[in-house]
């Protein structure tokens, strides 16, 4: 795109907006602008490739940015319309004149009617290489006039996560368009996972934005999502809907999600009940012949061999009282070096020994990767008694032919 026929020709420039809807009443919360320009043939083509271009002067960008703004806000006022309002700016150009004239904007508009706690800044600033303490307290500054501030495009490498922390932010922007169907790469939605508990602990909601498929709305609602985005709910257009426009559907898909999670744990919990019950019938019969620990635990691998890959056991702190009994082959196999490790700083740990010590009964793990393996496993508790503890490893394949346990 040449930008000088941007330039040349912004009076053709328009805002486009994209309705974002929520979780909680599945209706439309407010809508992000997006910057389009009229071609001759009437087409509204997209400024994105304008915006994210490595060669077109920043003066340029800021030009078409606020032009884009102002015209979209005057829209927005024009209409009365309801909700928030999203627009985007890059940390990098906003930081120029520390977002002095963001804000004046902001503030011209204020004395027209705006308020400015509908007004949410979506950042992009991967691209910000300078004075991170001045950037914050530019934000820190923004949200005296209540403006909300949204962290655009959030990845997930821990060195970033550490940073978004700091910018105290009301809403986490998470791209899905790498989430395409089940199979999607696991390392993608452990990211994912870790970026909803981070929201959860700092107090910010999660926007997952490019849903094109059921399946990342399925997701994105199974995440922890609060507000969604995309081609799958609405396309961008030049004008404003009726905020309950998807009301309906959304509701009929969430009540669907629900059914199906309410299943699969279902199924879970009715796996580690009967589990329950088999381990306890069964060392009701090995006690009467062995005290043993590891002559006990070979006689349960041989037993539940279908089932599991490794067993042992560990007293209420933690420390392996047993062997590892680790199926290699098709053969059950003990290996005696793991007498006397200390399992008590995996997360969870001890909350679970708790939990199994006052409810007497088992639990069964969440899907997580094998530290040996590197495969989707899960593990099963069992309060064997006097202290101890015994876990079993579920194998992927018996997993994978369980309905509802592989999920």
């Amino acid at each position: 795109m040449d930008p000088l026929d941007v330039i040349s020709s912004i009076e053709k420039v328009i805002p486009y907006f994209q309705p974002v809807f929520s979780a909680d009443e599945h209706k439309i919360i407010g809508y992000e602008v997006l910057g389009r320009i009229i071609h001759e043939n009437g087409e509204a083509v997209s400024l994105g490739p304008f915006f994210t271009g490595n060669d077109i002067p920043d003066e340029y960008k800021m030009e078409v940015d606020e032009n884009v703004t102002s015209k979209a806000l005057d829209k927005f006022i024009s209409v009365n319309q309801e909700g928030l309002i999203f627009i985007n700016r890059d940390a990098r150009l906003l930081m120029i004149d520390h977002g002095q004239s963001f804000l004046e904007l902001l503030l011209d508009y204020k004395d027209k009617g705006l308020q400015l706690n509908r007004i949410v800044l979506e950042l992009s600033e991967k691209t910000f290489h300078g004075d991170f303490e001045q950037l914050l307290h530019v934000l820190l500054y923004y949200k005296t006039y209540g403006i909300k501030v949204a962290i655009d495009n959030v990845g997930g490498n821990m060195g970033e996560l550490d940073r978004l922390s700091h910018f105290s932010p009301d809403i986490l922007k998470v791209d899905l368009s790498q989430l395409r169907n089940d199979a999607g790469n696991k390392m993608y939605k452990d990211i994912l996972f870790s970026l909803s508990v981070l929201a959860r602990k700092i107090g910010a909601s999660l926007l997952f934005e490019n849903i094109e498929i059921n399946y990342q709305l399925q997701f994105a609602w199974l995440n922890g999502g609060r507000y969604y985005q995309g081609y799958y709910l609405k396309h961008p257009s030049d004008s404003f809907l009726k905020s309950d426009v998807l009301k309906d559907k959304l509701k009929e898909k969430c009540q669907d999600y629900i059914r199906y999670e309410k299943k699969h744990l279902e199924a879970g919990y009715q796996f580690a009940d009967d589990l329950h019950k088999e381990i306890t019938q069964k060392l009701t019969q090995i006690k009467k012949q062995t005290e043993d620990l590891d002559i006990l635990l070979n006689e349960l691998a041989i037993t539940f061999t279908d089932k599991c890959f490794r067993l042992y056991m560990c007293d209420e702190n933690g420390f392996q009282v047993t062997s590892n009994i680790l199926k290699v082959h098709g053969n059950w196999v003990s290996h005696q070096r793991f007498k006397g490790k200390n399992w008590s700083w995996r997360p969870y740990f001890l909350e679970n020994i708790l939990r199994m010590r006052i409810n007497k009964k088992g639990l069964l793990s969440d899907i997580y990767s094998d530290i040996d393996s590197g495969e989707p496993i899960r593990t099963y508790s069992y309060p064997f008694g006097n202290g101890v503890y015994l876990f079993m490893d579920l194998s992927y394949e018996f997993l994978f032919e369980e309905d509802g346990l592989l999920y």
